[in-house]
């Protein structure tokens, strides 16, 4: 049976795998029939072929994530982190993304749905307050 406590440990080895540029130790964490909707609003990567593709490109690009709250659980099979991903922008400033991510859980304790939580207002220059 999921539990809060699991989902939660599993978005920290998320995050953990991710800041590694670990892109195998990130996908081992989905089910193979998960979806990837990142940000909410464009198309759906669906399955393990995309999702592989997806975080081998965005874990090859020099992004860090950074915890900006512990992540919160639910009463049901979701649970969600928010963090801040830290960039270069398309000229090499450092920038920032501010992102929840809420995802969905199987029984079995592997990723299902993942939804990223972000606009172009979320997105900043580095040097803008935070």
């Amino acid at each position: 049976m999921n539990t809060s406590e699991n989902m939660k440990t599993r978005l920290v080895e998320y995050i953990e795998a991710f800041n590694a540029a670990d892109a195998a130790r990130v996908t081992a964490l989905f089910a193979d029939n998960a979806s990837v909707e990142d940000p909410v609003g464009t198309p759906v990567k669906e399955g393990r072929r995309e999702i592989d593709a997806f975080y081998a490109y965005a874990t090859s690009v020099g992004a860090r994530l950074e915890l900006m709250a512990p992540p919160r659980g639910s009463h049901g099979n979701s649970a969600s982190v928010s963090f801040r991903v830290h960039v270069a922008s398309q000229d090499g400033q450092p920038a920032y993304i501010d992102v929840t991510d809420v995802m969905d859980f199987d029984a079995a304790g592997k990723i299902v749905r993942m939804r990223a939580y972000w606009g172009a207002d979320d997105y900043h220059l580095s040097s803008q307050a935070a």
